[in-house]
């Protein structure tokens, strides 16, 4: 079975502060479903049109654990501290090759 990628994107942030208290119990919840961060933070260069926004790459098994994360009950409370922070999120999930 290959191995998932979730990508998350944030093209606006409204309060960095909100987004911090999420990140801590997201990551927390992602780590127990299985997610190994691999990265976080804004981008070292943006090509080809590129917008310049945080991102975060989380490493699973496979994408049904990937979906299972998001859909966990841990994560969907981290949800809940998210709200309207991140008006502009885009998250996906792609499988390894």
């Amino acid at each position: 079975m290959a191995k998932a990628y979730w990508v998350a994107t944030y093209r606006t942030i409204s309060d960095p502060d909100a987004l911090a208290a999420y990140g801590k119990v997201a990551g927390a919840a992602l780590q127990a479903a299985g997610g190994r961060i691999l990265a976080r933070g804004m981008p070292a260069a943006t090509l080809d049109g590129g917008v310049m926004g945080r991102t975060v790459v989380i490493e699973f098994d496979s994408v049904d654990a990937a979906r299972a994360a998001y859909n966990s009950p841990a994560y969907q409370d981290a949800l809940k501290l998210l709200g309207k922070v991140a008006l502009e999120r885009d998250i996906r999930i792609i499988e390894a090759v």
